[in-house]
């Protein structure tokens, strides 16, 4: 399903018609479709699909808005914890972006959150149109363990996931530098990471045409 023109150069630079091809479907009309709460709910296996998980307020819900350009698609919130259920919206009709609950959130009762990985669990390990997830982080503070802890359960369930940095104009380049030599070093000694890191800043419209770019490997041209 993987069209051949999205792969990157040797220095990582994305040719100029993946991107075209990232704008493209990132320009098409985006739906919220459903919300699920319980692994019963997830409905029928049919489109690919590409999930954002990450810590309460790290900026999920932005730089899903600013993916499909877009304001209020993914509701953001200044109170943490505010995603309690797997969103799913459906892209063109090719491809389905799940937003997860945010984790890490220390306000949320131990039930819910128990609850919480029940159902994630059962979405990656049932879930064979699972193309890949995004894990988010906040530049500004780096891996948590709340992180770490989300990467071994994608490895678990061998889902192919990528990190994902947000509100990198927040930090300076040298910090970010380091920041991202740190994190692919540690991708290293996790088998289901994908070994590049992403940067990205919703609010500047920085590292969005390339991650664009790089979820659109999933979808079909035809």
């Amino acid at each position: 399903m993987r069209p051949t023109d999205v792969a990157t150069d040797q220095q990582g630079t994305y040719s100029h018609a993946a991107l075209e091809w990232g704008r493209w479907l990132f320009a098409q009309e985006c739906t919220f479709t459903r919300g699920v709460q319980k692994l019963n709910d997830l409905g029928e296996i049919g489109l690919p699909e590409i999930a954002f998980a990450g810590r309460s307020n790290v900026g999920k819900s932005s730089l899903i808005n600013a993916l499909t350009n877009r304001n209020t698609l993914a509701r953001t919130s200044n109170t943490p914890g505010r995603t309690q259920q797997l969103n799913f919206f459906s892209l063109a009709n090719r491809l389905l972006l799940v937003d997860m609950p945010g984790y890490g959130y220390a306000k949320v009762s131990k039930k819910m959150q128990s609850e919480w990985q029940d159902l994630l669990e059962a979405y990656f390990r049932g879930r064979p149109t699972l193309e890949r997830a995004y894990v988010l982080v906040d530049s500004r503070v780096g891996m948590k363990e709340s992180d770490k802890d989300v990467m071994q359960l994608f490895d678990k369930t061998a889902v192919s996931y990528q990190i994902v940095l947000t509100k990198v104009d927040k930090v300076g380049k040298t910090e970010l530098a380091a920041l991202i030599t740190q994190l692919e070093t540690l991708l290293g000694k996790h088998p289901a990471a994908h070994p590049k890191v992403m940067a990205t800043s919703a609010e500047k419209n920085i590292g969005i045409a390339e991650l664009r770019a790089e979820i659109s490997q999933f979808v079909a041209k035809n």
